[in-house]
């Protein structure tokens, strides 16, 4: 829910203040009333009215720091696939994007539709395969690296951090479902192994695509909220957005109607490999990135703040979906 910035802000505000109002200076726009803030424990979001359409300032938190350099690097590699930053400070982690026009869930208006999403995901991929040569650049820029050969270090770093994991307290992992996680540690290295022998090239992974994330105005469809993003086998992006197409239409996670969005998506690899290889790439790409989730909840709870309580048990939460049914 959205409610009124403060009227005597702290002095961060004041600063980011001045630096949206000069922004939009600079490109021939004045501020016409007061800011409306959505704040989160990950980021500070406002909504700036102006003399043409609102924009948009957010303000990341040190674990999503990197989105204000990923969404530079992005509307340098692929300028038609995503909002067209104002302004962006790297170091702080400030980002002043357009109003982007409605979003797909706004053209949906709650109902499922497959025929948006078999656009979409192919629309997806293109941005994929455009960035794959420029992941070491995003890498270097501080977006993390969450490639195959790496997640398993990382899933033991995770099992590691009690405190992450809540481990023992109500609400978080429970002791034998962390036992059983220690014990899955070889089998998940072998999965990552595999996937990395299939050889598909990493690229930046949004993690959390899903129709609240894409606009689907008159410019076609674009892309945004790449707080949770990462670099990744490309398609560990289906574990989010095939689950949140069939709770949206109530189906099953192996219903056909997923069948057809995944090799809708998989569709722009066939010059390179088989189908069937794609779709073993995807099932373990989505078992790896269910680690991937966890890792990006516990970036972005990385922060004091008292709020963090309400989302601290996504952490381990994820992890224990590495043992329920994948969509696939």
């Amino acid at each position: 829910m959205e409610t009124a910035a403060p009227t005597r802000p702290d002095r961060w505000q004041d600063e980011a203040y001045a630096w949206v109002t000069d922004a939009l200076g600079r490109h021939g726009r004045r501020t016409t009333g007061p800011v409306r803030a959505r704040v989160r424990p990950w980021s500070v979001v406002w909504r700036v009215p102006t003399d043409a359409d609102p924009y948009w300032f957010k303000a990341n938190n040190p674990g999503t720091r990197y989105e204000a350099v990923l969404l530079a690097e992005l509307s340098r590699l692929v300028p038609d696939a995503v909002p067209d930053p104002v302004a962006v400070d790297v170091a702080r982690g400030w980002s002043l994007l357009p109003d982007g026009g409605p979003t797909l869930r706004d053209v949906l208006g709650g109902a499922p539709d497959r025929a948006h999403w078999e656009r979409v995901l192919p629309a997806y991929a293109s941005l994929q395969l455009a960035v794959a040569p420029e992941v070491e650049r995003l890498v270097a820029a501080g977006v993390p690296d969450q490639r195959p050969a790496l997640m398993p270090a990382l899933l033991d770093g995770l099992l590691d951090d009690r405190d992450a994991l809540l481990l023992g307290v109500d609400g978080g992992l429970r002791p034998e479902l962390h036992e059983r996680l220690l014990g899955y540690r070889s089998e998940f290295a072998g999965i990552c192994r595999r996937l990395a022998e299939i050889g598909v090239p990493a690229s930046v992974q949004h993690d959390d695509l899903h129709d609240g994330n894409v606009f689907a105005g008159d410019a076609g469809y674009r892309f945004f909220d790449w707080g949770d993003a990462s670099v990744a086998q490309p398609f560990g992006t289906l574990l989010v957005t095939l689950r949140s197409v069939a709770a949206a239409a109530g189906i099953a996670p192996d219903d056909p109607v997923l069948h057809r969005l995944r090799d809708a998506y998989l569709e722009a690899w066939t010059d390179r490999y088989d189908r069937a290889t794609l779709r073993e790439a995807a099932g373990l790409a989505m078992t790896v990135a269910t680690v991937g989730r966890s890792l990006s909840w516990r970036r972005g709870l990385d922060t004091s703040d008292p709020a963090r309580a309400e989302y601290v048990t996504a952490v381990p939460g994820w992890l224990e979906e590495l043992f329920a049914q994948p969509p696939h």
